[in-house]
Parts: C-alpha cells; sequence; structure tokens
C-alpha cells in the first residue's frame, strides 16, 4: 500500500472530521454552559441536512449558501426549545432531563420519516467530483470547503465567547449559576441562548455533511453517538477539545475503511473512546 494513498485517506480524514467537531461543539457548548446532555443533538443535525437538501431541490441553493438562513432558523428553534420546555427542567433530576431530550429525538426521527419517508436523500452539485491536485496527493474540494466552513464557524464561536460582552455573560453563567444570579443576569435566557448558539452549530455542521453522505432519518441517532464520543474524547465542556476529537475520530473512520473495511469505522472510534477512558478519563484537553 502506498505513501501517497494513506496520505490521502489521512486528509480525508481530517477534513471530515473537522465537520465532526464543529457537530460535536455544539453538544459541547450546551453541556459547558447549560448542564444538560443534548440527547437529540443527531437528530437536529439530521433535520439541518434534510434542510439543506430541500433548500436545493427547490431553489437550486448550494448548502454553502443554505448555511446561514439554516444557522438563523436553527438559532431560533433552540432559543425556544430552551426558553420554553428545557428550562423548566434545569432544576430537576438528571434523568428527568434525560427522559425528556431523549423523548424530543424520538419525536424528532418518526417526524423525518412520517414525512420524508426511508429513501436517501442527497446534493448533487458538480464541484462533488472535482479535487485539488498537489503533487500525487488529492483534496476533494467538497470535503476542503466543508472543513473551511467549519472551521470559520468554530473560529467565529470562539471570538464571540473570548470578546463580546454577551458571551463573557454566558461564560459567568456557566463558571458560577449562582453568582451570576446575584449580579443581576438573567440566567436562563443566556442558557437559552447558549443552546441557540449551539444549535446554529450543529446547523451548519449539517449543511456541510449534505455535501459529503446522503441523508436518511436514521442517522439522527448515529450523529448523537458520535457527538458524544467525539466530546468525551477530547473532553467534555472544551470547545478546542471537540475540534480535536472529531479530527482524531475522523481519521480513525478513515483509517479503518482503509485497512480494514468502512463497516469498521464504529469499532476503531468506540476502541479510541476506550482507550481513552482508561488513560485519560476526563479527555484529552478536558478538566479534572
Amino acid at each position: 500500500m502506498s505513501f501517497d494513498l494513506v496520505a490521502n485517506v489521512v486528509i480525508a480524514g481530517v477534513l471530515t472530521g473537522l465537520v465532526y467537531g464543529l457537530m460535536a461543539l455544539g453538544l459541547s457548548v450546551i453541556f459547558g454552559v447549560v448542564r444538560v446532555v443534548n440527547f437529540a443533538h443527531g437528530e437536529m443535525m439530521t433535520i439541518a441536512m434534510y434542510a439543506a437538501t430541500l433548500l436545493f431541490a427547490a431553489f437550486q441553493l448550494d448548502p454553502f449558501l443554505a448555511m446561514l438562513p439554516v444557522a438563523a432558523l436553527f438559532f431560533v428553534l433552540g432559543y425556544a426549545l430552551q426558553a420554553g420546555l428545557i428550562n423548566p427542567f434545569i432544576t430537576r433530576p438528571e434523568h428527568s432531563q434525560f427522559m425528556l431530550l431523549v423523548a424530543v429525538a424520538i419525536v424528532m426521527v418518526n417526524a423525518l420519516l412520517m414525512i420524508f419517508g426511508p429513501d436517501a436523500r442527497n446534493v448533487q452539485l458538480d464541484y462533488q467530483l472535482e479535487s485539488f491536485e498537489i503533487g500525487k496527493i488529492l483534496i476533494d474540494k467538497a470535503r476542503l470547503y466543508a472543513a473551511g466552513a467549519a472551521i470559520v464557524a468554530a473560529a467565529a464561536l470562539f471570538l464571540f465567547f473570548k470578546y463580546s460582552l454577551t458571551g463573557k455573560a454566558i461564560r459567568a453563567c456557566a463558571d458560577n449559576y449562582l453568582g451570576a444570579k446575584v449580579v443581576g443576569l438573567n440566567v436562563k435566557r443566556y442558557y437559552a441562548l447558549t443552546f441557540g448558539l449551539g444549535s446554529a452549530c450543529v446547523a451548519v455542521a449539517g449543511c456541510a455533511m449534505a455535501l459529503l453522505v446522503d441523508v436518511t432519518p436514521p442517522l439522527g441517532p448515529y450523529y448523537t453517538l458520535l457527538a458524544f464520543v467525539i466530546v468525551i474524547v477530547g473532553g467534555l465542556g472544551s470547545m478546542t477539545g471537540a475540534l480535536l476529537g472529531g479530527v482524531l475520530i475522523g481519521v480513525s473512520e478513515a483509517l479503518a475503511g482503509l485497512f480494514i473495511t468502512p463497516s469498521a469505522k464504529s469499532m476503531f472510534s468506540f476502541g479510541l473512546l476506550i482507550l481513552v477512558l482508561l488513560l485519560r478519563p476526563q479527555g484529552l484537553l478536558g478538566r479534572r
């Protein structure tokens, strides 16, 4: 097996992993601030993928152009979901939160099945079949563009949390819930904003992923599980860890498909998860 082939596969894995990382970043942000695990995260990603395919079918709108309106819509939906449904469960036992979001996920999957059926849908654009050539290295254009969009979205989120007043207020709510309430911050409003931002991240990732794979309703639970693996590998609550975990999972899946069989990619992902849990339970970039 040639070095060039392995290099091509690794590059493809890194690019796909960055999209995975953006998906997991939304989950990590929500957990890091709200302390609620969104068990409907992958289902929301699948809905975003369907939104991208519908906009393409109806208006021939490139998924990259669809990212902004879909992300804006998901921000509003995420804000409403947190403010109207999840906030009353914030102080309830964790099993109540778990059951609530699992129920939301099941409703989403079955709604997609009722509306679109089990058949796969996709987006077909000319550049999906094109590549950039660097010597013997071939870089898939669609994968590169998707990774670029993921990097831009992740960078925007990093800058928002670091430099904006709202971002700093959200971080304050995450660091000290009671202290934030004492100084007059509307904690539940900032929780809703955070859920909206996490939902916008998964919307951008979904639009990008629509260029790489066909979408079907059962993808939702798979992406939820994948997002959990990524954030645990990277470190729960760590934004940088989510991106790193996504890249590692993307590369491991790509190498599994090359050296063994594509159906073994989940085995490699969970093998990496087990290794991290054994050697560094808090995740690669997580804190104890």
